[in-house]
Protein backbone atom coordinates (compact mmCIF):
# COMPACT_ATOMS: atom_id res chain seq x y z
CA UNK A 1 0.00 0.00 0.00
CA UNK A 2 1.39 3.49 -0.80
CA UNK A 3 2.23 5.89 2.00
CA UNK A 4 -1.06 7.66 2.71
CA UNK A 5 -1.07 10.98 4.51
CA UNK A 6 -3.87 13.13 5.91
CA UNK A 7 -2.73 16.72 6.24
CA UNK A 8 -4.24 19.12 8.77
CA UNK A 9 -3.30 22.77 9.28
CA UNK A 10 -6.77 23.74 10.57
CA UNK A 11 -7.14 26.89 8.46
CA UNK A 12 -10.51 28.63 8.61
CA UNK A 13 -10.38 32.26 7.45
CA UNK A 14 -13.89 33.04 8.71
CA UNK A 15 -13.84 30.74 11.73
CA UNK A 16 -15.34 31.88 15.02
CA UNK A 17 -14.00 30.26 18.19
CA UNK A 18 -17.00 27.92 18.19
CA UNK A 19 -16.45 27.00 14.55
CA UNK A 20 -12.75 26.43 15.13
CA UNK A 21 -13.57 24.17 18.07
CA UNK A 22 -15.77 22.10 15.77
CA UNK A 23 -13.00 21.99 13.15
CA UNK A 24 -10.41 20.80 15.67
CA UNK A 25 -12.79 18.14 16.98
CA UNK A 26 -13.49 16.99 13.42
CA UNK A 27 -9.77 16.77 12.65
CA UNK A 28 -9.18 14.53 15.66
CA UNK A 29 -12.14 12.33 14.70
CA UNK A 30 -10.80 12.16 11.14
CA UNK A 31 -7.43 11.11 12.52
CA UNK A 32 -9.14 8.36 14.51
CA UNK A 33 -11.00 7.22 11.38
CA UNK A 34 -7.83 7.34 9.24
CA UNK A 35 -6.04 5.23 11.83
CA UNK A 36 -8.78 2.61 11.77
CA UNK A 37 -8.75 2.59 7.96
CA UNK A 38 -5.04 1.84 7.86
CA UNK A 39 -3.70 5.19 6.67
CA UNK A 40 -0.02 5.75 7.30
CA UNK A 41 0.42 9.23 8.67
CA UNK A 42 -1.11 12.46 9.94
CA UNK A 43 0.85 15.54 8.90
CA UNK A 44 0.64 18.90 10.59
CA UNK A 45 2.71 22.09 10.75
CA UNK A 46 3.37 25.38 12.51
CA UNK A 47 2.69 29.02 11.62
CA UNK A 48 1.94 32.01 13.83
CA UNK A 49 -0.16 35.16 13.73
CA UNK A 50 -1.92 34.44 10.44
CA UNK A 51 -5.20 35.97 9.32
CA UNK A 52 -6.72 32.57 8.63
CA UNK A 53 -6.09 30.80 11.95
CA UNK A 54 -3.29 28.50 10.72
CA UNK A 55 -2.38 25.99 13.43
CA UNK A 56 0.32 27.52 15.70
CA UNK A 57 0.72 24.62 18.16
CA UNK A 58 1.49 21.35 16.36
CA UNK A 59 2.74 19.48 19.45
CA UNK A 60 -0.56 20.07 21.22
CA UNK A 61 -2.44 18.85 18.16
CA UNK A 62 -0.14 15.81 17.93
CA UNK A 63 -0.94 14.95 21.54
CA UNK A 64 -4.64 15.02 20.72
CA UNK A 65 -4.08 12.74 17.73
CA UNK A 66 -2.09 10.27 19.82
CA UNK A 67 -4.86 10.19 22.39
CA UNK A 68 -7.37 9.35 19.66
CA UNK A 69 -5.33 6.75 17.75
CA UNK A 70 -3.27 3.60 18.27
CA UNK A 71 -1.11 3.03 15.19
CA UNK A 72 -0.91 6.00 12.84
CA UNK A 73 2.24 8.15 12.83
CA UNK A 74 2.30 11.93 13.17
CA UNK A 75 4.77 14.05 11.25
CA UNK A 76 5.20 17.71 12.16
CA UNK A 77 6.53 19.25 8.98
CA UNK A 78 7.82 21.51 10.13
CA UNK A 79 8.43 23.18 13.45
CA UNK A 80 10.09 26.58 13.32
CA UNK A 81 13.12 25.54 15.34
CA UNK A 82 14.61 28.91 16.32
CA UNK A 83 11.32 30.01 17.89
CA UNK A 84 11.41 27.21 20.48
CA UNK A 85 13.19 26.97 23.80
CA UNK A 86 15.52 23.96 23.31
CA UNK A 87 15.12 22.44 26.77
CA UNK A 88 11.38 22.86 26.82
CA UNK A 89 10.94 21.35 23.36
CA UNK A 90 13.19 18.45 24.32
CA UNK A 91 10.76 17.67 27.13
CA UNK A 92 7.69 18.09 24.92
CA UNK A 93 8.99 15.73 22.26
CA UNK A 94 10.17 13.18 24.83
CA UNK A 95 6.72 13.04 26.41
CA UNK A 96 5.00 12.76 23.03
CA UNK A 97 7.41 9.98 22.07
CA UNK A 98 6.50 8.11 25.25
CA UNK A 99 2.76 8.70 24.80
CA UNK A 100 2.85 7.40 21.24
CA UNK A 101 5.54 4.73 21.64
CA UNK A 102 7.63 6.26 18.93
CA UNK A 103 5.00 7.43 16.44
CA UNK A 104 6.20 11.06 16.23
CA UNK A 105 8.51 12.46 13.55
CA UNK A 106 9.61 16.06 13.95
CA UNK A 107 10.97 17.97 10.98
CA UNK A 108 12.90 21.03 12.14
CA UNK A 109 13.06 23.98 9.75
CA UNK A 110 13.83 27.65 10.17
CA UNK A 111 10.86 29.08 8.27
CA UNK A 112 10.68 31.99 5.85
CA UNK A 113 8.49 34.62 7.56
CA UNK A 114 10.33 37.40 9.43
CA UNK A 115 6.98 38.36 10.98
CA UNK A 116 6.98 35.19 13.04
CA UNK A 117 10.43 35.98 14.42
CA UNK A 118 9.33 39.52 15.26
CA UNK A 119 6.27 38.15 17.06
CA UNK A 120 8.48 36.13 19.41
CA UNK A 121 11.29 38.65 19.69
CA UNK A 122 13.79 36.36 17.97
CA UNK A 123 16.48 37.91 15.77
CA UNK A 124 15.97 36.86 12.14
CA UNK A 125 19.66 37.12 11.33
CA UNK A 126 20.56 34.55 14.01
CA UNK A 127 18.17 31.86 12.84
CA UNK A 128 20.91 29.56 11.52
CA UNK A 129 22.91 29.64 14.75
CA UNK A 130 19.75 29.21 16.81
CA UNK A 131 18.78 26.18 14.75
CA UNK A 132 22.21 24.63 15.33
CA UNK A 133 21.84 25.29 19.04
CA UNK A 134 18.39 23.69 19.13
CA UNK A 135 19.38 20.52 17.30
CA UNK A 136 22.60 20.03 19.27
CA UNK A 137 20.71 20.53 22.53
CA UNK A 138 17.98 18.04 21.63
CA UNK A 139 20.50 15.32 20.87
CA UNK A 140 22.28 15.89 24.19
CA UNK A 141 19.06 16.23 26.19
CA UNK A 142 17.56 12.95 25.05
CA UNK A 143 20.45 10.94 26.47
CA UNK A 144 18.99 11.60 29.92
CA UNK A 145 22.48 12.52 31.17
CA UNK A 146 23.57 15.87 32.63
CA UNK A 147 25.23 18.25 30.17
CA UNK A 148 26.51 21.80 30.02
CA UNK A 149 23.97 24.28 28.72
CA UNK A 150 24.60 28.04 28.53
CA UNK A 151 27.01 27.97 31.47
CA UNK A 152 25.07 25.63 33.74
CA UNK A 153 24.58 21.90 34.15
CA UNK A 154 21.14 20.64 33.19
CA UNK A 155 19.39 17.31 32.76
CA UNK A 156 16.22 16.54 30.82
CA UNK A 157 13.96 13.74 32.00
CA UNK A 158 12.20 11.48 31.25
CA UNK A 159 14.17 9.81 28.52
CA UNK A 160 12.20 9.24 25.32
CA UNK A 161 10.76 5.88 24.31
CA UNK A 162 12.74 5.70 21.04
CA UNK A 163 16.37 4.65 21.19
CA UNK A 164 18.68 6.46 20.65
CA UNK A 165 16.25 9.38 20.30
CA UNK A 166 12.90 10.37 18.74
CA UNK A 167 12.82 10.73 14.97
CA UNK A 168 14.32 14.15 14.25
CA UNK A 169 14.73 15.34 10.67
CA UNK A 170 16.28 18.54 9.32
CA UNK A 171 14.10 20.30 6.75
CA UNK A 172 14.92 22.97 4.22
CA UNK A 173 15.74 23.79 0.63
CA UNK A 174 19.26 25.18 1.02
CA UNK A 175 22.83 23.96 1.25
CA UNK A 176 23.19 25.23 4.85
CA UNK A 177 20.22 23.03 5.86
CA UNK A 178 21.72 19.99 4.09
CA UNK A 179 25.12 20.69 5.66
CA UNK A 180 23.56 21.03 9.12
CA UNK A 181 21.83 17.66 8.77
CA UNK A 182 25.01 15.95 7.56
CA UNK A 183 27.17 17.42 10.32
CA UNK A 184 24.82 16.10 12.99
CA UNK A 185 24.17 12.77 11.28
CA UNK A 186 20.46 13.51 10.96
CA UNK A 187 18.09 12.67 8.09
CA UNK A 188 17.43 15.48 5.62
CA UNK A 189 14.01 16.37 4.18
CA UNK A 190 14.14 18.91 1.34
CA UNK A 191 10.97 20.93 0.87
CA UNK A 192 10.84 20.00 -2.84
CA UNK A 193 12.33 17.48 -5.27
CA UNK A 194 15.91 18.76 -5.31
CA UNK A 195 18.36 16.07 -6.48
CA UNK A 196 21.26 18.51 -6.40
CA UNK A 197 20.79 18.88 -2.64
CA UNK A 198 20.84 15.11 -2.24
CA UNK A 199 24.25 15.05 -3.95
CA UNK A 200 25.51 17.83 -1.70
CA UNK A 201 24.14 16.16 1.43
CA UNK A 202 25.86 12.87 0.57
CA UNK A 203 29.11 14.70 -0.07
CA UNK A 204 28.89 16.33 3.34
CA UNK A 205 28.10 13.03 5.06
CA UNK A 206 31.35 11.66 3.64
CA UNK A 207 33.23 14.79 4.65
CA UNK A 208 31.97 14.71 8.26
CA UNK A 209 32.15 10.91 8.54
CA UNK A 210 28.51 10.71 9.62
CA UNK A 211 25.58 8.59 8.52
CA UNK A 212 22.20 9.80 7.36
CA UNK A 213 19.48 9.40 4.77
CA UNK A 214 17.13 11.47 2.63
CA UNK A 215 13.38 11.91 2.62
CA UNK A 216 13.16 13.24 -0.92
CA UNK A 217 9.73 14.45 -2.09
CA UNK A 218 8.62 13.03 -5.40
CA UNK A 219 8.66 15.10 -8.57
CA UNK A 220 4.90 15.28 -8.14
CA UNK A 221 3.48 15.67 -4.63
CA UNK A 222 0.04 17.20 -5.14
CA UNK A 223 -2.44 17.84 -2.36
CA UNK A 224 -5.48 15.68 -3.00
CA UNK A 225 -9.21 15.87 -2.51
CA UNK A 226 -11.45 13.00 -3.61
CA UNK A 227 -14.84 13.59 -5.19
CA UNK A 228 -17.27 11.67 -7.38
CA UNK A 229 -17.82 14.89 -9.34
CA UNK A 230 -14.62 16.99 -9.53
CA UNK A 231 -16.27 19.65 -11.73
CA UNK A 232 -18.91 20.27 -9.06
CA UNK A 233 -16.34 20.26 -6.27
CA UNK A 234 -14.05 22.74 -8.04
CA UNK A 235 -17.04 25.00 -8.70
CA UNK A 236 -18.33 24.87 -5.12
CA UNK A 237 -15.15 24.60 -3.10
CA UNK A 238 -12.25 25.65 -5.32
CA UNK A 239 -11.95 28.97 -3.50
CA UNK A 240 -10.81 27.11 -0.38
CA UNK A 241 -7.86 25.61 -2.23
CA UNK A 242 -7.06 28.96 -3.86
CA UNK A 243 -7.11 30.76 -0.52
CA UNK A 244 -4.52 28.42 0.97
CA UNK A 245 -2.38 28.41 -2.18
CA UNK A 246 -2.27 32.19 -2.40
CA UNK A 247 -1.51 32.75 1.27
CA UNK A 248 1.27 30.17 1.23
CA UNK A 249 2.77 31.69 -1.91
CA UNK A 250 2.62 35.21 -0.46
CA UNK A 251 4.99 34.17 2.33
CA UNK A 252 7.72 32.85 0.06
CA UNK A 253 10.58 34.71 -1.55
CA UNK A 254 12.00 33.73 -4.94
CA UNK A 255 14.74 31.58 -3.40
CA UNK A 256 12.31 29.38 -1.43
CA UNK A 257 11.48 26.07 -3.10
CA UNK A 258 8.43 24.05 -2.10
CA UNK A 259 6.67 21.04 -3.57
CA UNK A 260 3.29 22.71 -2.99
CA UNK A 261 4.05 26.24 -4.13
CA UNK A 262 1.48 27.62 -6.56
CA UNK A 263 1.49 30.58 -8.90
CA UNK A 264 -2.24 30.51 -9.60
CA UNK A 265 -4.41 33.63 -9.31
CA UNK A 266 -7.75 32.01 -10.15
CA UNK A 267 -9.46 28.72 -9.39
CA UNK A 268 -9.21 27.78 -13.06
CA UNK A 269 -5.44 28.37 -13.08
CA UNK A 270 -5.08 26.38 -9.86
CA UNK A 271 -6.95 23.44 -11.36
CA UNK A 272 -4.82 23.52 -14.50
CA UNK A 273 -1.59 23.80 -12.52
CA UNK A 274 -2.03 20.52 -10.64
CA UNK A 275 -0.52 21.39 -7.27
CA UNK A 276 -3.98 20.87 -5.76
CA UNK A 277 -5.97 18.08 -7.41
CA UNK A 278 -9.57 16.97 -7.06
CA UNK A 279 -9.79 13.43 -8.40
CA UNK A 280 -12.41 10.73 -8.61
CA UNK A 281 -11.52 7.58 -6.68
CA UNK A 282 -10.72 5.82 -9.94
CA UNK A 283 -8.47 8.66 -11.13
CA UNK A 284 -6.65 8.63 -7.81
CA UNK A 285 -6.02 4.87 -7.99
CA UNK A 286 -4.62 5.24 -11.51
CA UNK A 287 -2.40 8.15 -10.45
CA UNK A 288 -1.20 6.25 -7.40
CA UNK A 289 -0.24 3.28 -9.53
CA UNK A 290 1.44 5.25 -12.31
CA UNK A 291 2.73 8.70 -11.43
CA UNK A 292 2.37 9.56 -7.76
CA UNK A 293 4.40 8.35 -4.81
CA UNK A 294 2.90 9.34 -1.51
CA UNK A 295 -0.81 10.15 -1.45
CA UNK A 296 -1.41 13.35 0.54
CA UNK A 297 -5.07 13.93 1.30
CA UNK A 298 -6.03 17.43 2.48
CA UNK A 299 -9.62 16.98 3.67
CA UNK A 300 -10.11 20.33 5.45
CA UNK A 301 -8.08 22.48 3.06
CA UNK A 302 -8.47 26.24 3.35
CA UNK A 303 -11.56 26.15 5.55
CA UNK A 304 -13.29 23.36 3.62
CA UNK A 305 -16.71 22.54 5.11
CA UNK A 306 -16.37 19.63 7.51
CA UNK A 307 -19.02 17.53 5.75
CA UNK A 308 -17.16 17.84 2.44
CA UNK A 309 -13.93 16.88 4.16
CA UNK A 310 -15.58 13.73 5.48
CA UNK A 311 -16.87 12.84 2.01
CA UNK A 312 -13.34 13.06 0.63
CA UNK A 313 -11.89 10.97 3.46
CA UNK A 314 -14.52 8.24 3.10
CA UNK A 315 -13.99 8.00 -0.65
CA UNK A 316 -10.23 7.84 -0.14
CA UNK A 317 -10.28 5.09 2.47
CA UNK A 318 -13.12 3.05 0.96
CA UNK A 319 -12.43 3.29 -2.79
CA UNK A 320 -8.81 4.39 -3.24
CA UNK A 321 -6.62 2.64 -0.67
CA UNK A 322 -8.12 -0.85 -1.10
CA UNK A 323 -7.51 -0.68 -4.85
CA UNK A 324 -3.94 0.62 -4.92
CA UNK A 325 -1.16 -1.78 -5.84
CA UNK A 326 0.96 -3.09 -2.98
Amino acid sequence: MPVSVARFNLIDPEGTPAQLADRYAAALEMARFADGAGMTMIQTEEHHGTDNNWLPSPFTFAAGVFGATRNIAVTISAILGPLHDPLRIAEEIAVLDLMSKGRLMTVAGIGYRPEEYEMFGVEWGRRGKLQDHLLETLLKAWTGEPFEYEGRTVRVTPRPYTDPHPMLVVGGSSKPAARRAARLGLPFFPSAHLPELETYYNEKLAEYGTEGWMLMPGEETPLLHISEDPDRTWAEYGHHFLHEAQMYKSWQSSDIKSAVSSGASTVEELREEGVYRILTPEECVTAADTSLGNLVLHPLCGGMPIDEGWRSLHLFTERVLPNCKL
